[in-house]
Formats: structure tokens, sequence, C-alpha cells
């Protein structure tokens, strides 16, 4: 229901995130070409595959692994598609982002493989236990760790500020305020992107089975992929439309600095992927 919900309230905006999605090659901040696997367009290729293993390992070495490769794209993917803005100190501002990248991957695989882990090592095989951890958890779990990434790798936006402007395009500032409206922006389309991929394919394969759809256990292998596909092809767009690519902040919520050096009331910023 959320889904369809969602095609529904953002049904223009999907259609203009469509369209974008097969127009983004060159990064609006920085004017570089980005590279071809990180375009949007490659989003959702390349995740789907990764989603689909993510979610049917049972043990949680390969968790941990398919989870570390889940997020190491995703993480990349916001790095590069992130606002542009911060540019003193290019170099060291990439290491840095690099290792807050890395630790965010690590600790997100880490807390995804957990109740894998804690299940097996306890050996707690009931099915209450079985369908907390295979099927209730994961979907909070990849909702909260995708957004938790999102928010560690572009963390030089909110705490450096990104440039904000007015309607001619004209910079005004750099608003630290506007680089945390942002990133917190992104962090939740991310979450409700994956948390729904997670989520919705597991109480339409339920439902499925229980009014006998499937007939065989052999066919439930596919038929699980497809819905899972459905599923990120529609968010996909969705998630990308929630907030405006061009994201608008109040004269009120930015900084006096910026304030002081014009009249205009409204601003605008770009809010990356």
């Amino acid at each position: 229901m959320i889904f369809f919900f969602s095609l529904f309230k953002y049904g223009k905006d999907v259609l203009i995130c469509i369209f974008f999605l097969f127009k983004s090659s060159v990064h609006p901040d920085t004017d570089k070409i980005i590279p071809v696997l990180l375009r949007p367009p490659a989003f959702m290729p390349i995740t789907l595959p990764l989603v689909i293993i993510s979610s049917v390992q049972h043990q949680a070495r390969r968790a941990f692994f398919a989870q570390f490769l889940f997020h190491s794209y995703t993480t990349a993917f916001t790095l590069v598609n992130g606002n542009g803005t911060p540019k003193a100190e290019e170099y060291s501002l990439q290491q840095k982002q690099m290792v807050l990248g890395l630790g965010a991957i690590s600790y997100a695989a880490c807390i995804g493989a957990l109740p894998l882990t804690f299940m097996n090592r306890y050996a707690l095989k009931s099915s209450l236990m079985q369908l907390v951890v295979r099927k209730l958890l994961p979907a909070p779990l990849f909702g909260l760790t995708s957004a938790f990434t999102v928010a560690v790798v572009r963390s030089p936006e909110f705490e450096n500020g990104i440039e904000v402007m007015d309607r001619n395009g004209n910079v005004i500032g750099v608003s630290k305020k506007a680089g945390e409206k942002a990133v917190m922006e992104t962090a939740l389309s991310r979450a409700a992107l994956f948390g729904t991929t997670f989520f919705l394919p597991e109480v339409l394969m339920y439902c499925a089975q229980r009014a006998r759809l499937v007939k065989t256990s052999r066919a439930l292998g596919p038929v699980r992929m497809f819905v899972v596909m459905s599923v990120l092809a529609g968010m996909l767009p969705v998630s990308f439309s929630m907030f405006p690519q061009c994201g608008e902040i109040k004269r009120a919520d930015l900084e006096p600095e910026i304030l002081s050096s014009t009249e205009e009331t409204e601003f605008f910023y770009n809010r990356g992927i």
C-alpha cells in the first residue's frame, strides 16, 4: 500500500525524476563527468543483484560480505553524487571522506550481520526467531544503515556548509543549515528506498504463499526475484523525487551572516542524490 500510495502521491515528480536519471552524467556543482557505474541510470542494475544476494544470506560471514559490497556501492554513489561545494583542501577532504566511508560501510555491514551471528552462536532456531531475524529485521536495519552511511560520508556538507543561491542562480553564501537539510533529506529518501525494498517483497511473497499463487517451491526463487526487481524499480524514482533535487530553504532558516548581504526571502541549493 505504501508503494502504490507513493506512486500516486509523487506521480509527477516520478516522471520528472525518470527523465533526470537518463540525463545526469555531469555533476551540477563541479561540472565533472560522473563515472559511468556511479551515474543514476546505473544505480538499479548494480544494486538489484546486491539487494537480492544480501536478502537471501543465512550465514553471518556471507551476510557480512554481501552487505559490505552493497554498502560499498551505495556509499560510493552517495559520495560522488553529493553536493560539490566543499573544495578547500580537496585532497585531504577526499581522504577524510574515504576514511569515514570505509568506517561507515564496515559498521553497517557488521550491524546487518549481527542478528544472524547472534542467532547462530546461541542456536536460536525457533520459528519465531527465524521470522524476526530473517523476515522482519532486514528492512529496518537496511533502511537505518543506508541512512547512516549517507549521513557519515556527506558529513563535510553540514560541517563546512554548502552554497545557497537566489532565484537567478547567484551564489549568496555558504550555509551549514542548508547542508544539514540536504544531507537529512537524502538520508531519509535512501532509508525509504531500501527499507521498502526489503520489506514489501517479504509481505507480497507471504501473501502469495498463503493464497497458493506459487505452486511449487522451485518457483519461489524466480518469483521473489521478480517481486524485488519490481519494488526496487518502482521505489527508485519515488525515493529520488521525495525531495526536490533543487532544494529550497527559507530566509528564517539561514545564518545571519548570509542574510545581511541580501533581501531575498527564498534560497536554493543542490541537494545531491
